[in-house]
């Protein structure tokens, strides 16, 4: 795990997922001596080969930099995508600055581009995306906090059927909702999982609905929450995968848990089932986990699921220190598991303040489609006692996602 003390609280409402997400950093292990499950096509993957994105990432860098409007997306973590049936791209972000980008150079002199540190920051966003180019950000934050002192993150998302057999689309978000918390719960405890509705195609709120209420489980590292990925693996069933918040409390390693929801159900809280170690089942309070021991192997709070062939492959932060930098990957021949790993990983590009910031939060964006690209969130170590919400303002190119292109192979 990587050292408490050196992640400082910033000033402020918080920055996202960060904490979380960082101290969610897996233990390495060998992988399992299982014989191989080739059934459906299903054969081991792990990364082969990785290329950076420039053009991607740049275009979040020029939007973001772009000073012609006041109340637009400049920074954000918790990098989710969902393709719109007219071609769009809706990026969703959790913690979110607005406001306006200047320089370079800052205020102390270095060839960074900078906001105020008054700059707005808000719960949620989301930003729109047409032939590759990012157009406009809606009016934020887009999903309203649920009660005073609880917000929302959106997480995965999916364009569905108004209701089952509609020709009539919406979009569904996941979102998870928390609530402000006492140390070691800086960046909130989870106390459930909701689906929101867009309309189409002017991606208006039109609902949200909780789908899993987690405050009366006693201990708030034993609550899980929902969507950190959503997969479909037919036309019938949406796996969405999520898991507890474990490393909050400084245990090794948060677990992945799994549910399976029918084709246009995804708000229909009565339609979840969760898998319970041995079957589907409609109670969620039986639900075990699909990965993780809470000692040898895990994943951090949010990861990344997807299919390649007949195989699963979920991508997650590595261990300890390599938690920082670097993504590694498990795999499995069904959403339940067992799941093998962890591979060996693989470190994107940071930016030139390397050793003081860190990645996280691996999201993979099939709404980019035709090959397999996956984000990373960026944001500041700060082991000198400055704080994050500073160092991020002096520079805006960190809290930006950065994007890579992958290739599987088996081994």
């Amino acid at each position: 795990m990587p050292d408490d003390s050196r992640v400082r609280r910033h000033a402020g409402a918080g920055l996202g997922l960060f904490l979380a997400l960082v101290l969610g950093a897996v233990l390495l292990t060998a992988f399992p001596e299982e014989d191989d499950d080739r059934e459906g096509g299903c054969a081991p993957r792990t990364v082969s080969s990785w290329a950076a994105e420039p053009d991607l990432t740049g275009e979040f860098a020029r939007y973001g930099d772009d000073a012609s409007r006041a109340d637009d997306w400049t920074g954000g973590d918790g990098t989710h995508s969902v393709r719109l049936p007219d071609g769009r791209v809706l990026w969703l972000f959790s913690d979110t600055y607005l406001g306006n980008v200047y320089g370079p150079p800052n205020p102390v002199g270095e060839s960074y581009a900078w906001r105020d540190q008054n700059t707005p920051l808000v719960r949620n966003s989301a930003v729109v995306m047409s032939d590759g180019r990012l157009q406009s950000t809606l009016p934020a934050p887009l999903f309203p906090d649920p009660a005073p002192g609880q917000w929302r993150w959106p997480v995965a998302a999916k364009v569905e059927a108004r209701s089952p057999g509609s020709s009539d689309k919406v979009v569904r978000v996941l979102l998870w909702t928390r609530a402000n918390g006492a140390y070691p719960w800086i960046y909130g405890v989870p106390t459930g999982t909701e689906v929101a509705t867009l309309s189409l195609p002017d991606l208006r709120v039109e609902g949200i609905v909780k789908v899993l209420d987690q405050q009366q489980v006693r201990e708030p590292e034993q609550r899980v929450l929902f969507g950190t990925t959503a997969v479909t693996e037919d036309e019938d069933w949406t796996y969405v995968f999520g898991g507890d918040d474990a490393q909050a409390a400084s245990r090794p390693a948060s677990k992945a848990y799994v549910a399976r929801v029918p084709r246009d159900r995804l708000a229909e809280p009565d339609a979840w089932e969760y898998w319970d170690g041995g079957r589907w089942s409609a109670i969620s309070s039986r639900m075990k986990p699909v990965l993780g021991d809470g000692q040898r192997k895990g994943v951090g709070s949010a990861f990344t699921v997807a299919r390649d062939g007949g195989t699963w492959v979920l991508f997650t932060m590595a261990a300890g220190a390599e938690g920082l930098t670097t993504v590694t990957s498990y795999w499995a021949c069904s959403p339940a598991g067992p799941w093998r790993g962890p591979t060996k990983g693989f470190s994107p590009p940071l930016p030139e303040q390397k050793g003081e910031v860190a990645a996280y939060n691996p999201q993979v964006h099939p709404a980019l489609g035709g090959r397999l690209v996956l984000s990373y969130d960026v944001n500041w170590l700060d082991a000198t006692g400055t704080t994050a919400q500073s160092n991020l303002s002096r520079n805006v190119s960190l809290y930006r996602p950065r994007f890579v292109t992958l290739k599987l192979g088996s081994g």
